[in-house]
């Protein structure tokens, strides 16, 4: 399964693009659409490299979820995992309630935690609860 253009929406509407390495407000060194690539580079990316990185860090994220979800799931609700685990990391992915419930076929139940990570650094992101109301729509629709 591949993130679809819904999902690289959210994933570029909410990272937004930054051509110069920057910390995102986790203090995490980030450049173009959100990549953590930016801890190797100092210095500033073209649109094509933004392109690029996306590109990689999503087909990092899919290649991490296929061994995590156990069952099927819509082409939405994928793209819609996809764009969390791109923001919260595999590790965190792993072992939340969301993908449990997910693994577990109970779809209402998994939308509803995406709106519990909406913290960075103990504090609510009002970017995060807007970022985590747009994956939760996608992967309610069809």
């Amino acid at each position: 399964m591949r993130c679809n253009e819904k999902g690289i929406a959210i994933i570029k509407k909410f990272e937004g693009l930054k051509l110069e390495p920057y910390l995102c407000p986790a203090g995490i060194p980030t450049v173009g659409y959100g990549s953590v690539k930016a801890g190797k580079l100092n210095r500033k990316i073209t649109e094509a490299e933004a392109e690029q990185f996306l590109k990689e860090d999503i087909e990092m994220c899919e290649r991490g979820m296929k061994s995590l979800i156990l069952n099927q799931v819509t082409d939405n609700q994928w793209s819609a995992l996809v764009c969390l685990v791109f923001n919260i990391g595999l590790g965190n992915f792993a072992s939340s309630t969301l993908l449990k419930h997910v693994n577990k076929n109970e779809r209402a139940q998994a939308a509803e935690q995406f709106q519990r990570w909406v913290f960075s650094k103990g504090k609510v992101l009002p970017g995060l609860e807007k970022r985590r109301e747009a994956e939760k729509q996608l992967f309610l629709s069809i």
